[in-house]
């Protein structure tokens, strides 16, 4: 009897420990992604993992947001970013594998407002009087001291000669969608976002599209984190394939590099 029950015994553990690596040898990727690219990530993370069989767990924020978050030990295996200067910002605390890095994706910005608004075709050029247009409104991007697209609205406005009157006017958001919600619920009159962002969101119109020489170019970098688990190498070759690129382009976004299958 005693010795059936050190059987029993020795079952259940050996069972127990059988469970144990299906969680220690989980296989799902993180990925750290800037919060533009929600819509699309989202289907090519599907995508990826009915080919391969490797789940996918995103996190979407602002690039600044994720790129502190990384350096702080946050366990991310891919990092795109929004733009590249954040891209550089985690190359400079050693947090990315830089042998993996591609400039992936271009973008533009565009000038948005509520579905409901009476404002249309605005013309974006040099004397744009973006404060006189917003009204008594509020003027909704990303935090233009750290957020991509606040920084890309900036620079533009800047070149534009329109900051300096429209400043006090600017709703700062914390990621860009969150400034596309503030626009969407009309709780701002006019806001600055990746025309990919607009076009995802019936509650927008696109009122107006930003020259591309009025502002630095708009270009996502893509890399794996240097923790990245090995299966991080599938995925960068998955965003290099023809069936990615179809998939980002159908969103709007400008697909940078030749693919590679």
């Amino acid at each position: 009897m005693h010795r059936l029950s050190g059987i029993m015994v020795a079952f259940v553990m050996v069972s127990a420990s059988a469970g144990s690596p299906a969680v220690a040898q989980d296989n799902t990727l993180t990925v750290f992604a800037a919060a533009s690219m929600k819509n699309a990530l989202d289907d090519i993370d599907a995508a990826f993992t009915a080919r391969t069989g490797v789940k996918v767990s995103a996190s979407y924020a602002a690039s600044s947001t994720l790129a502190k978050q990384i350096e702080q030990g946050a366990p991310a295996d891919i990092f795109v970013s929004a733009d590249t200067d954040w891209m550089d910002y985690a190359a400079s605390k050693n947090n990315i594998n830089d042998s993996t890095r591609v400039n992936l994706l271009g973008n533009s910005i565009v000038l948005i407002a509520p579905q409901v608004s009476k404002i249309d075709n605005v013309t974006i050029a040099p004397g744009l009087d973006l404060a006189r247009l917003a009204g008594d409104g509020r003027i909704a991007t990303g935090d233009v001291r750290s957020v991509p697209v606040g920084k890309y609205a900036k620079a533009a406005l800047e070149k534009l000669g329109a900051w300096q009157a429209a400043e006090p006017k600017f709703a700062m958001a914390d990621s860009v969608r969150a400034a596309l919600t503030l626009v969407a619920r009309s709780e701002a009159a006019l806001g600055i976002v990746y025309s990919t962002d607009a076009k995802v969101e019936p509650g927008v119109k696109i009122v107006g599209t930003f020259p591309g020489d009025a502002h630095p170019p708009i270009i996502y970098p893509v890399a794996a984190t240097a923790t990245a688990r090995p299966e991080a190498k599938q995925y960068l070759d998955y965003l290099h394939s023809s069936a990615a690129k179809a998939l980002l382009e159908k969103y709007g976004f400008i697909y940078l590099v030749k693919p590679t299958s």
